[in-house]
């Protein structure tokens, strides 16, 4: 009579139940620090802070604290405060992500040609991304401010101006100073990726291009960009979600002003939660946009996938 493989096994292990549970547990208590801090640092704090938004919690209101429900989603649908924000943040999102992501995909392409000094080029390419977030838009104040920055009188000069004032309180075009700090700050962060992901693509599919007569819009068409499809998805997915999220330069730089004209939905949960003190509202509106940010991170996602399916 035959006796199958899994019989034999049982058969030879006679560990004690204590010690096959602690061997089975082993992985799992391996990973538990790492898994009970996630919890404790991020779970926690968020679940806390999404049940904000269905209670009301004001810090200058004593009888405050208990749950309203959808209350603060009502007022937010005809907050028109909210409303601006929400477009300023279209508008300062998009244009950031643009133009970071062109003079960052030019900077990587000229990076990735041998010349001499590239090293040294590369390392002042990649200065910005070393200077913390609030140095920059104060520096980048200061350039904007006619007295002490260059900047008012050199449009001034161009004749962009009628004469060198702070555009920075000019609610028409406010929210250029942020942005020109903001893609000053961010283009690194493209040129790192994308550089990487040029040098990863192999040198003899350029090289059988040309052979057979290819000119360069035609390899960077047919080769570079399928090349760099993926990356750039990710790439332009994570800078979307943290521009979308970042009002560093907008609170150091305008803090929200002229008039809200450079309030983003990101500079107005700020403003709501510790100007206002009303962290119940300032909940409700960090959880619309992270529904926001959701569904837009899984469109991205969902295109990136399609992309690697197709190659």
């Amino acid at each position: 009579m035959t006796i199958s493989a899994d019989m034999l096994d049982m058969r030879r292990d006679r560990r004690p139940w204590l010690r096959r549970l602690a061997d089975t547990s082993e992985p799992y208590l391996y990973s538990a620090p790492s898994l009970i801090l996630i919890i404790a640092v991020m779970l926690v704090p968020l679940t806390l802070g999404l049940s904000y938004a269905f209670r009301d919690i004001q810090l200058l209101n004593p009888f405050s604290g208990g749950f309203i429900g959808l209350e603060h989603f009502r007022e937010l649908s005809s907050d028109a405060a909210f409303y601006g924000a929400l477009r300023n943040t279209l508008w300062w999102t998009g244009a950031s992500v643009v133009l970071q992501f062109i003079f960052g995909l030019i900077l990587a392409l000229l990076l990735d040609k041998p010349f001499p000094g590239r090293a040294i080029a590369q390392a002042l390419v990649f200065l910005p991304w070393a200077v913390p977030s609030f140095l920059a838009g104060l520096n980048w104040a200061w350039l904007f401010n006619p007295v002490i920055g260059p900047i008012p009188h050199w449009l001034f000069a161009l004749g962009l101006m009628h004469e060198p004032g702070n555009i920075l309180s000019d609610p028409d075009h406010a929210m250029w100073g942020p942005i020109v700090a903001n893609v000053w700050w961010g283009i690194p962060f493209f040129a790192i990726t994308l550089l990487a992901a040029l040098q990863a693509i192999p040198r003899d599919l350029y090289e059988a291009a040309s052979i057979d007569g290819a000119g360069w819009f035609q390899r960077f068409r047919s080769i570079t960009l399928p090349f760099l499809a993926p990356t750039i998805a990710i790439t332009v997915l994570l800078r979307t979600v943290w521009i979308s999220n970042f009002a560093d330069l907008i609170v150091v730089m305008t803090n929200g002003g002229p008039a809200d004209r450079t309030q983003i939905v990101a500079s107005y949960i700020f403003t709501t939660a510790f100007k206002r003190l009303d962290f119940g509202y300032a909940s409700a509106i960090a959880l619309v946009l992270l529904a926001l940010l959701l569904a837009y991170s899984m469109l991205i996602i969902l295109l990136r996938q399609t992309l690697l399916n197709k190659d």
